[in-house]
């Protein structure tokens, strides 16, 4: 902080005036870069709760005081009530309220004085079994759904064990209750609350197991935080409930237990099933089996009854057997005539149309002769026109014909290896070449290209 008013000061010049805001703006931000968030112990005094929820009260002890402040997102969690004279520690941030120009602090938890201790030691042990898994989920077991006998671990002068035996006899009255006694308080109670667990392991004289007591502070419930406890419940054969303190206490048991219950009545109302429902349900099922018994009844009723129609005498029987067989006689007799009828009908009419497709002979002759006279005829026409045209094409071959152009004083000029010369350009002098002529060939030499 001396650092920061320092360059501050190195800063300002003798013209040089900063604000009253400004200045306590450069003091809050000193202030909370110097002192980190801490624990800080003293005593409460002035304490008020707004109605806004937030908690103003002065810190003190014999040599000085801070003013604090606890915000209402805060507060709200706390599971107990500060007042003025009590001893407590508080996380705090220090810091300067910039419009008072007042050092405060800013309290993010608060607890008793003394119970820091108890808190780490509480979570120390929780880290150490749950490292060694003694709070796995898998190892959970379920509680019996109907259990006949409820053991109960907790002191008989306590109020849990009257809350306990209240809630089953309201729930189940018929459930048997069996109280292993043990000190739940004090010196060498974990121990023994430990041993009370084992004994009525051993003695397996229940079902089920609880393992409760009223609420308290946290050094009443200290002996429900032992080591030996928690082994004990996961030793133990018989599933255990925890029901220990209120709601919002919680302890090592509650997690070593297979179920936690937020308070003995809970946990007797968490191991008993709910007697009323269980007689509504009776009466229920049993109103729901009879309806389907008097169904069932009353269908093999119904079934008797038309099995009885169908029950007909033997000789009943055989003459109503005859009378079927004499209708179907005549029934057959009918349809064999009626079929007979009608397929010579059906004969009748094949025959008839038969005869009026029977073709005419003559009259097939008549055209036979007539396609063979057109056929004669068309014939001698197709031989005289391809005649024709066969002529004509011979008079275009003879016309075309090359040996027919040479008789008219034409001749082919051919070089040495066959080719025919067709124009002047195509010869060299002294070249020898070959005439065909109309009757005949000649070899003769070129003397002059021009």
């Amino acid at each position: 902080m001396a650092d920061l008013f320092e360059r501050a000061q190195q800063q300002a010049t003798p013209q040089s005036v900063i604000s009253v805001a400004e200045l306590n703006r450069l003091a809050r931000s000193a202030v909370e870069r110097s002192v980190p968030l801490t624990w800080v112990a003293g005593e409460i005094s002035n304490f008020k709760r707004y109605d806004s929820g937030h908690c103003y009260f002065t810190l003190k002890d014999s040599e000085a005081q801070v003013d604090a402040v606890m915000f209402r997102h805060k507060a709200q969690y706390l599971d107990w009530q500060p007042s003025n004279g009590l001893q407590v520690e508080v996380r705090a941030t220090a810091t300067v309220y910039e419009a008072r120009g007042k050092f405060q602090l800013v309290v993010d938890a608060m607890r008793r004085a003394g119970l820091g201790a108890l808190y780490a030691a509480f979570e120390k042990l929780k880290a150490k079994l749950e490292a060694e898994g003694l709070f796995d989920a898998a190892l959970k077991r379920e509680l019996p759904a109907l259990p006949r006998t409820v053991g109960v671990v907790t002191s008989p002068q306590a109020a849990a064990l009257r809350d306990v035996i209240t809630a089953l006899g309201r729930r189940m009255p018929g459930i048997a209750v069996i109280v292993y006694p043990t000190p739940v308080q004090g010196d060498g109670a974990g121990e023994k609350i430990a041993e009370a667990i084992r004994i009525a392991g051993e003695r397996a004289e229940c079902e089920v197991l609880i393992v409760c007591r009223g609420g308290g502070s946290i050094e009443d419930l200290w002996a429900f935080n032992d080591e030996a406890v928690a082994r004990a419940i996961r030793a133990c054969p018989l599933p255990v409930v925890s029901g220990v303190g209120h709601e919002t206490d919680f302890t090592i048991a509650d997690f070593a237990a297979d179920l936690r219950a937020p308070t003995p009545t809970a946990a007797a109302e968490l191991v008993s099933p709910d007697g009323a429902k269980l007689r509504r349900d009776t009466v229920l099922l049993g109103q729901q089996l009879q309806r389907v018994f008097q169904r069932e009844l009353e269908d093999r009723m119904q079934r008797i009854d038309f099995l009885g129609r169908r029950l007909v005498h033997p000789g009943e029987q055989i003459r109503n057997r005859m009378a079927n067989l004499q209708h179907l006689a005549t029934r057959l007799s009918g349809a064999w005539t009626r079929g007979a009828e009608d397929r010579g009908w059906q004969l009748r009419g094949q025959a008839q149309r038969l005869r009026s497709a029977l073709p005419g002979v003559a009259a097939l002759r008549e055209r036979q002769q007539e396609f063979a006279r057109r056929l004669r005829i068309a014939a001698r026409m197709q031989l005289a026109s391809a005649g024709e045209r066969l002529q004509a094409v011979q008079a275009s071959l003879t016309h075309l014909n090359p040996e027919r152009v040479l008789e008219r004083g034409y001749s082919i000029t051919r070089s040495a290896d066959g080719t025919i010369i067709r124009e002047a350009a195509q010869l060299k002098p002294e070249q020898e070449l070959e005439l065909l002529l109309a009757k005949g060939r000649a070899e003769v030499r070129v003397k002059k290209v021009g």
